[in-house]
């Protein structure tokens, strides 16, 4: 279905193009400038190698690196030059672009920030991480839910970040709200390669959805991203795959939302996310419709404990060196020091 790698594009198709981004250092204002532009010439990239693609996506990390650093200096803001340099890009180059950046935030640490600009440079989608990659990454979880847009060609489009990927409930909750294609972008290294892959898998066949996800590639000298490009179908199927770890490599596909909607209309046998709110319905009219999860209600109501809780040995980011919080979620750093 991959319309050879997106060459033959279908009346119906999105193309879409995943960037295995070459993993940079970013330790300065001017080293952040220098990634800005080496991304926004790669967005040139991207339409001078494939003049039918849509959307190109970024991973995460692309244009910070791994470090972690929260340096105030090299945050940045909605309206600051790195996010106006991605909206001339893709207004420049008639793309949609999907990037990612740390965004200061003054009332905690920093947000782990996703944003989708259409081709005519007009921020689209604006998503804060809402699951940090604990306890390694600092950034502030996320608060504004999982937005999805009305993407190229009209398709539904959703974003999350990388370990929001390894929580089922976010790929359901995008699906929930209408998602055609969910984007994953992501800054993951060697040892989450098998998990990557079977996660973007069941992502895309549990919700009846087409999922593409990309990471940052090669070594920055000390970490080594994977790349690991994947588009997979609503069905489960690998439409293509980066495997040769090949940085900046851009993987390219040509994916059909009309098929994804078509099945969710048409799918008797594991339209799963239809059946969880109707189970038995060859029994019962209609299906339960209720919530037999006790962790839903635990959740909800502030009670979320699992029988082995107190046996949990990291609780905190002190074992990746960063201090014990001392805030709870929904208070600014003024609020904790009253």
């Amino acid at each position: 279905m991959s319309g050879l790698g997106g060459l033959n594009k279908s009346d119906n198709g999105v193309v879409i193009g995943l960037v295995q981004l070459q993993l940079p250092v970013v330790a300065t204002p001017d080293d952040l400038a220098r990634q800005t532009a080496r991304i926004v010439e790669l967005v040139g990239k991207a339409r001078r190698n494939l003049g039918t693609m849509d959307l190109v996506v970024f991973p995460e990390y692309a244009l910070h690196g791994l470090s972690m650093d929260i340096n105030p200096a090299i945050m940045c803001t909605m309206d600051g030059p790195e996010v106006a340099a991605f909206k001339a890009a893709c207004r420049n180059n008639s793309i949609w672009g999907c990037f990612s950046i740390m965004e200061a935030n003054p009332g905690g640490n920093p947000y782990n920030v996703g944003i989708i600009i259409d081709d005519q440079g007009e921020l689209r989608l604006y998503y804060r991480k809402l699951h940090p990659w604990v306890p390694v990454e600092p950034w502030e979880p996320g608060d504004l839910g999982i937005p999805v847009i009305d993407g190229p060609k009209g398709c539904k489009l959703g974003l999350i970040i990388c370990h929001d990927g390894m929580f089922p409930e976010m790929a359901r909750e995008a699906a929930y709200k209408g998602a055609e294609i969910m984007l994953r972008t992501a800054g993951y290294t060697a040892p989450i390669r098998e998990a990557w892959r079977f996660t973007n898998q069941s992502n895309a066949f549990c919700n009846l959805m087409v999922t593409a996800n990309v990471c940052m590639c090669g070594s920055d000298g000390t970490f080594d991203s994977m790349g690991e490009a994947m588009i997979c179908n609503f069905d489960g199927t690998i439409v293509a795959q980066g495997t040769t770890g090949r940085a900046d490599e851009i993987i390219t596909a040509e994916v059909r939302p009309d098929l994804v909607r078509e099945a969710r209309a048409n799918w008797g046998v594991e339209n799963n996310i239809y059946q969880l709110g109707h189970r038995g319905f060859t029994a019962v009219a209609g299906g339960a419709q209720d919530a037999p999860y006790s962790y839903m209600h635990d959740l909800v109501n502030g009670r979320y404990r699992l029988p082995w809780e107190e046996s949990v040995k990291v609780t905190d980011g002190t074992p990746s060196g960063f201090a014990a919080p001392q805030r709870l979620y929904g208070e600014s750093r003024k609020e904790a020091a009253e």
